[in-house]
C-alpha cells in the first residue's frame, strides 16, 4: 500500500502522546500541521532534530503551524528523553516541557498506515516530514535517510511556499524565499495576469521565444524584485 499521497486526507487517528491523548484532526485544528517520525530515541541525530525544531517553534507558531512527533518507543522513553533533548538546548530540563507532543507508536502501526517508511528505507530507519494543511490533506512528504539530519530551515521555506500558493495564484521558484519574486502560472493569460498583478509581470527572453517565464513581485510583500540571474554558461567543449 502506498500510504498517504499528495492531496489525501490524514485518517483522524486518535493517539497516545507526551501530552495525552490527542485525535489528529482536533489537535491540528484550523492550522497548518507538521507530523515528523524519527526511529528511536536516545539516537544522536534525532536528537540535534528535535533540538532544532524546539528552538524554531516559535518560527513555526508565527506560520500558524502545530508540531507533532512520532517515534516508536513507549510515553516513558519520550519523557525521558525530552530532558536530553531540551539539555542539547542548553535549557534546563527539570520542569521544562518540549513545546510539541510525541506520538508513542511502539507497533509502528501510524507510520505503516501512513506509508511514512519507505519500501526500502523502512529497513534502515527512514525519517520523513508531513505538512497537512488546514483542510488536512497532505500537501508535502520528505523521506530522508537516518544518517542525514533533516534541515527545518528548509521546512519552513517550503511552508512559505506553500501558505503563499494557496492564498495567491503563484508559483516559487528554486531556492525562493519570502520577499523574492515569484512566478506567474503560464496557463494565465496576459491580459489577466496584468489585473492580478498591477505592481508588473515582467518575462525573461528565451531562445525559444515563449514568455513562460514570467516574473512578479511577492503579493505578500509587495517590493520590487529582480528575477533570479541567469545560471552561467556551460563550456561547449572540455578543450
Amino acid at each position: 500500500m502506498p500510504g498517504l499521497l499528495l492531496g489525501d486526507e490524514l485518517p483522524n487517528f486518535e493517539v497516545e502522546t507526551t501530552a495525552g491523548t490527542v485525535k489528529l484532526h482536533e489537535y491540528f485544528g484550523d492550522s497548518w500541521g507538521i507530523l515528523f517520525s524519527h526511529p528511536r530515541d536516545y539516537t544522536p541525530v534525532c536528537t540535534t532534530e528535535l533540538g532544532r525544531v524546539a528552538r524554531l517553534s516559535g518560527e513555526f507558531s508565527k506560520r500558524n503551524v502545530k508540531l507533532i512527533a512520532l517515534s516508536v518507543d513507549n510515553l516513558e522513553d519520550h519523557h525521558g528523553w525530552s530532558k536530553d533533548i531540551l539539555a542539547y538546548n542548553y535549557e534546563k530540563s527539570e520542569g521544562s516541557e518540549l513545546p510539541y507532543p510525541i506520538i508513542a507508536d511502539s507497533k509502528r502501526e501510524l507510520a505503516v498506515t501512513l506509508g511514512m517508511l519507505d519500501p526500502v528505507e523502512k529497513d534502515k530507519d527512514g525519517m520523513p516530514v508531513f505538512i497537512i494543511g488546514p483542510d488536512k490533506k497532505l500537501k508535502l512528504s520528505i523521506l530522508y535517510p537516518h544518517t542525514t539530519g533533516r534541515s527545518f530551515d528548509e521546512i519552513l521555506r517550503v511552508l512559505d511556499s506553500l501558505q503563499l500558493t494557496a492564498q495567491k495564484r503563484v508559483a516559487t521558484p528554486t531556492e525562493w524565499k519570502p520577499g523574492g519574486c515569484v512566478m506567474v502560472p503560464p496557463n494565465m493569460p496576459e491580459d489577466e495576469a496584468a489585473a492580478l498583478f498591477p505592481i508588473g509581470v515582467f518575462s525573461k527572453e528565451l531562445p525559444s521565444g515563449r514568455k513562460y517565464l514570467r516574473y512578479t513581485p511577492d503579493p505578500l510583500d509587495r517590493k520590487g524584485c529582480e528575477p533570479p540571474p541567469a545560471e552561467p554558461e556551460l563550456p561547449t567543449s572540455l578543450s
